[in-house]
């Protein structure tokens, strides 16, 4: 069985193994600017993938709907 003292000195141990520590590196400004624009395409290319997967299905059904009264427009009479 453990004792109350050895209880405290895990406890200890535990606390001190989830405290952040400092990174102590250096991040030049190409390499910081060169992460931000990889972010930003990163992120504007999720958001156009989203757009283009909502918007293309809606442009062809709404085009669809929108077909001539008089039939087909391309045939030759």
């Amino acid at each position: 069985m453990l004792r109350p003292m050895s209880h405290v000195a895990v406890l200890i141990a535990l606390w001190g193994m989830l405290l952040p520590s400092p990174a102590l590196a250096y991040i030049g400004p190409g390499a910081g600017l060169g992460a931000i624009a990889l972010a930003a395409a990163l992120g504007l290319g999720i958001l156009l993938l989203l757009v283009g997967l909502c918007w293309y299905p809606l442009k062809r059904l709404l085009k669809k709907g929108k077909s001539p009264a008089g039939g087909n427009s391309d045939t030759t009479q």
